[in-house]
């Protein structure tokens, strides 16, 4: 009995997390729409989760500004994950159009397109702007608003350096209880595989081969655009820019990608992004505190991938001809969009009317897209998250706030 405890115990999550995820799918291939009898264990799952977000993004980033102790420092962070994440994020729209150009899934593929969905209205600049500041802290934690949050945590970090010694006591309080939930996040993932089951078997059960069938040829350019841009933008960029082995990035990075990939929020990773930044990555408190809480809310390179895909799929189903100045304003729009539905709900829709209406194209052909969008969705949180992490680890290194010991080998459970 204790050989095979100790056999499962030397498993690597991950590898226990995509055991549940394979069993996931052939359950919810055998079950069909029973498979929803499995929900409430991955609703539970997805809850416990949550349950960490408000707390550790505003725990994390006040410690991550506290332990860099100079707000220039903290500047100069800043500036360089924004600039990388919208460099990224314009790779990633190429990078969809360049698939979807050379494979063309909408050639050859006729189906009726309805107007029953209507994506709401993305916000102007003034409203992005004056919505940064929370009016009331409490209330922006309530409704769980990640850009009040971080705003609010990084000014109540700057002041809490600028007044020194008496702000220690504060400090020391903010430090401990971010580790309890670092620990807490530690003992939810352990129940990971079992929540990844569930979550992957309610959606292979809720669709079906009729559903997928006719869209089989998009799904499956989302997905292979997205599997390069993790495996050639993201690991070249690590390789080319901070001279680090692509491969020790992507395996500290799994479990938080296959979390992604089940539960299709960024945002709901976040706890596990953070434990794999600072535990298998190696990256110090300061930057994964600060750099992952933006990453999650403004960096949607998968988003824009995805759209880069779906909006040349639209072109080539109805036969629109794009121009030369459709394709550069669709990488241009589906950038700045990227920035300006962050953290709202439906973004990806949102995004794709923008750059719908910029190109000419019909917003009746939402309605084809919302119908495959979360098996769509999972993709593309999977590279957002890959995204957050990669970025995180190349500041990380340009700022020398990266352990290379625990990066190369991967030694878990040693933390700054």
């Amino acid at each position: 009995m204790s050989q095979r405890m100790h056999f499962l115990t030397a498993i690597p999550l991950w590898q226990k997390i995509m055991a549940g995820l394979l069993l996931g799918i052939i359950a919810g291939w055998l079950l069909g729409d029973h498979a929803q009898w499995l929900s409430p264990i991955g609703t539970l799952f997805i809850n416990a989760i949550k349950m960490l977000i408000v707390p550790l993004v505003f725990t994390s980033l006040i410690s991550g500004i506290v332990s860099m102790g100079d707000p220039a420092k903290m500047g100069r962070i800043g500036g360089k994950a924004v600039a990388l994440y919208l460099i990224t994020t314009a790779f990633a729209i190429a990078l969809g159009m360049l698939a979807a150009s050379i494979l063309q899934p909408g050639i050859g593929v006729e189906m009726q397109m309805n107007n029953s969905v209507s994506p709401g209205a993305a916000p102007t600049l003034t409203e992005i702007l004056v919505g940064l500041v929370p009016t009331n802290p409490i209330s922006a934690m309530v409704d769980g608003n990640i850009l009040q949050i971080i705003v609010f945590a990084i000014a109540l970090g700057i002041s809490l350096v600028l007044i020194g010694e008496r702000g220690q006591p504060a400090i020391r309080v903010i430090d401990s209880v971010a580790e309890a939930l670092y620990k807490l996040t530690s003992l939810i993932m352990a129940c990971a595989p079992v929540g990844v089951f569930a979550l992957i078997a309610v959606v292979a059960g809720q669709y079906g081969l009729a559903v997928l069938i006719p869209l089989l040829k998009v799904i499956g350019v989302v997905y292979l655009a997205c599997i390069l841009h993790v495996l050639v933008v993201y690991s070249g960029m690590l390789a080319l820019l901070a001279r680090l082995n692509p491969k020790r990035y992507l395996g500290g990075s799994l479990d938080a990608i296959v979390v992604a990939f089940s539960s299709a929020s960024s945002a709901g990773t976040l706890p596990v992004s953070i434990r794999c930044a600072r535990e298998k990555l190696g990256i110090s408190q300061g930057v994964s505190g600060f750099v992952l809480p933006v990453g999650a809310t403004i960096n949607m390179d998968g988003t824009a991938l995805y759209m880069g895909v779906v909006a040349l799929f639209v072109a080539q189903l109805t036969g629109t001809d794009l121009t030369t100045t459709d394709y550069v304003m669709i990488v241009l729009t589906g950038t700045l969009a990227s920035i300006g539905t962050a953290g709202v709900p439906g973004a990806g829709l949102i995004m794709l009317s923008i750059v719908f209406a910029q190109t000419n194209l019909p917003l009746e052909a939402l309605g084809l897209i919302a119908g495959i969008d979360r098996i769509l969705d999972m993709a593309r949180t999977a590279v957002n998250v890959s995204g957050d992490l990669m970025v995180t680890t190349l500041v990380g290194k340009s700022e020398r706030e990266i352990d290379l010991d625990i990066y190369n080998d991967k030694a878990a459970g040693q933390t700054f």
